[in-house]
């Protein structure tokens, strides 16, 4: 059997991606009702599912013979036929004095994956990819150098969590927020990210809160509405990184199909019928978008908009290195302008930089790319 992924038909960033089966089935693909019905096939009862999900969610055990209250004759059955991960471990980088936790992975099919842990005091995040490259293209990203693979399977993307969290539980930890904002548009891969959420949530499972995972997206507008109807209350954030359509045109090419006024518009539009407030991620690039008049652009254009805004300061990467990160008075001066008209406002700095943690930069190195730029 195979699960709902691979190979990339379409590289068209404004639409989701289209793809063919291909790659393996494994556990972490499987809703709870979904593994009660296969083994069911073999004559288990309900109750096994129930406690498959039990100790590959809750206790985290990292193969089935750790399972022991299950029969041996079904842990060798699952073993051979139902594999817990496809992911091979094969890097792991750590940075900050151990606050920040870089993982490569390779899949089933030799490509490499990335997932980052970041330690605060109160919380414990990690960043999950959805895809193998990117069709996107923002300018400043290095996973818009690789271009787009294929997308990443249900299993693909829980198991980077899974394996986060049990890498966390090792360190004393527990792990509390997800967000989509790895390799990949979360919303090209729309179906599979928001079943991954729903996996993760199950009350048998891992009990993941819907609102500890925040789904990212570069502005694929029909998805941000058809997110709003969704019942599962996943906290949403836009890369928007520029007000007007002149910068943002060059910055995140996916605006030439919708344009800010219209992914704003849709932005309103989920506020309204959900009532969540909205994240917004900026990039902060010297000379680009980091200007005062520009500053006061997206304060207008975020009028009125239940939201937050998250200045990031650029980390520096191959994609384009004439792209410089703007100065600590430059940035101050920037945030200050958004926030005191209105918008609340805080400055994200990027963790892991000299382990090359930005999206994808690890990929590249490990591949033989060129090389991460560091700061």
């Amino acid at each position: 059997m195979t699960s709902d992924d691979p190979t990339i038909i379409n590289q068209e960033p404004a639409t989701p991606v289209r793809v063919r089966r291909g790659t393996p089935q494994t556990f972490y693909d499987l809703t709870l009702d979904e593994l009660t019905e296969k083994l069911g096939e073999s004559g288990h009862p309900a109750y096994r599912a129930r406690q498959l999900y039990h100790w590959a969610y809750q206790q985290l055990a990292p193969d089935y013979d750790t399972m022991t209250v299950l029969p041996k004759a079904l842990r060798d059955d699952l073993a051979n036929e139902l594999p817990l991960t496809q992911l091979e471990p094969v890097q792991e980088i750590q940075t900050d004095d151990g606050e920040t936790l870089k993982l490569l992975f390779r899949t089933h099919d030799g490509n490499h994956i990335e997932t980052v842990l970041m330690f605060y005091p109160d919380r414990v995040t990690v960043c999950v990819s959805c895809q193998i490259g990117c069709a996107v293209g923002c300018s400043f990203c290095a996973t818009g150098m690789m271009g787009l693979t294929r997308n990443l399977s249900t299993g693909e993307m829980v198991g980077q969590v899974v394996a986060a969290a049990r890498r966390t539980q090792e360190l004393d930890r527990q792990l509390t927020n997800i967000v989509m904002m790895g390799m990949g548009e979360p919303f090209q891969n729309y179906d599979s990210t928001m079943r991954m959420a729903r996996i993760l949530n199950d009350p048998e499972g891992m009990k993941f809160g819907a609102r500890r995972i925040t789904v990212s997206t570069s502005g694929l507008v029909p998805f941000i509405d058809r997110l709003a109807a969704d019942p599962l209350q996943v906290k949403l954030a836009i890369s928007l990184h520029a007000p007007t359509d002149q910068q943002r045109d060059t910055l995140v090419p996916l605006n030439r199909r919708w344009n800010v006024q219209e992914l704003i518009s849709a932005c309103r539009r989920y506020v309204d019928t959900t009532g969540r407030r909205i994240s917004f991620e900026y990039c902060l690039i010297r000379d680009v978008n980091d200007s005062e008049k520009t500053a006061r652009e997206l304060a207008r254009l975020l009028k009125g908009l239940l939201c937050h805004v998250n200045i990031i300061p650029l980390n520096p990467t191959p994609a384009e290195p004439s792209y410089e990160r703007p100065t600590e008075d430059q940035i101050k001066r920037f945030a200050d302008i958004v926030d005191d008209s209105g918008i609340p406002t805080s400055v994200r700095y990027s963790r892991g930089v000299d382990i090359a943690a930005a999206c994808g930069q690890l990929r590249i190195e490990h591949e033989g790319g060129t090389e991460p730029a560091t700061t």
